[in-house]
């Protein structure tokens, strides 16, 4: 007897930040990743680290927005100029879906914080690909490593020392 597959519900990012508000994952590192709820794993004292680093808790990473934290009170920002993550066990998610995720959704600029490799993985340029996990995927990918400098799009009179990311 064969069994019909399995049917999986996505989550729409309002009915997530519903139960976010309900604290239903209270205690629980929760993220909404293409509409699926994942468990996202303990951040070990080296990631803590470096997201101390960019000053930024808790996930995502740190996301660098336009305006004050007080035009916030209401929604999560919905046009984010850089998105960052630091990846250690979670470099391959977020290679490859966060990272087309955040093309798709249009973010100009997506940075990892590789921690396995220590170097700063610098995306730019999103743009269709149908063979991304969400069709959407960033065409300009450089490595760089301490003593190099990135320059952020949204700030281009400012220069951040990579050295300064890694712990």
């Amino acid at each position: 007897m064969t069994q019909p597959p399995l049917t999986l519900r996505r989550w729409k990012r309002a009915e997530y930040e519903q139960l976010v508000d309900l604290g239903l994952f209270q205690g629980d590192s929760i993220e909404l990743i293409g509409g699926q709820l994942v468990v996202a794993e303990p951040q070990g004292a080296y990631h803590a680290s470096a997201v101390t680093r960019v000053d930024s808790e808790p996930e995502p990473d740190l996301v660098v927005v336009p305006g004050r934290p007080g035009d916030y009170h209401d929604s999560h920002p919905a046009h984010p100029a850089l998105a960052i993550e630091v990846a250690e066990s979670s470099l391959e998610l977020d290679r490859q879906h966060k990272g087309s995720l955040y093309a798709r959704a249009g973010i100009g600029g997506y940075w990892i914080v590789n921690l396995v490799d220590r170097v700063l993985e610098v995306y730019r340029n999103p743009g269709p690909d149908p063979s991304a996990a969400y069709a959407w995927r960033y065409r300009s990918a450089a490595s760089l490593r301490p003593p190099d400098a990135v320059v952020p799009l949204a700030f281009p009179s400012s220069r951040i020392a990579v050295a300064d990311l890694l712990p």
